[in-house]
């Protein structure tokens, strides 16, 4: 399995939009942690056409046009994972969830722990909006993108946190 790649500059750093064919695999950041996304061989490839609707979609996001990404998505990871993220699909623009809501949303009260690390792995960042789960106190917890990066989308979407709500020249 070959993915194809384009890095793109965001007001959270430059992106990298993985695709699997026709479907977008991976969003990875700057300074992702080797290993967090386990991808095969990368060629890069500017023209996949999810790459450049995923680009364009990101865009949009970040200029405040846009609160739901329509892409197609190819999450790779256990069943529980998968799970996972598609709770985070289910979580509406501007609001959050705490790791146990999630957990007791995908039917497992108990697996609080690992829904923590399965969105931590998380390949589709801001898409899979891994940013809007917080703690149950409300206080900003891990993410691949560092804290600053999850404050300033929880920001934009009109969280509760200090920052700039919009972000001139996207």
């Amino acid at each position: 399995m070959t993915f194809t790649y384009i890095a793109i500059p965001s007001p959270v750093g430059e992106l990298k939009l993985v695709a699997n064919g026709s479907r977008l695999a991976a969003i990875l950041w700057e300074n992702d942690k080797p290993g967090r996304v386990r991808l095969g061989p990368m060629s890069e490839a500017a023209d996949n056409p999810i790459l450049v609707q995923t680009a364009r979609q990101l865009r949009e996001y970040f200029s405040g046009s846009r609160t739901r990404f329509e892409l197609d998505l190819d999450f790779v990871g256990t069943e529980f994972q998968k799970r996972v993220w598609a709770a985070l699909l289910t979580i509406p623009f501007g609001e959050t969830r705490s790791y146990s809501q999630i957990a007791e949303q995908i039917g497992n009260p108990s697996a609080v722990r690992a829904v923590g690390a399965a969105n931590g792995k998380n390949p589709i960042s801001i898409v899979a909006p891994c940013h809007r789960v917080i703690g149950a106190s409300g206080k900003l917890t891990g993410f691949a993108g560092g804290l600053a990066a999850k404050e300033l989308l929880l920001t934009l979407e009109g969280g509760h946190w200090p920052g700039t709500p919009r972000l001139p020249g996207f």
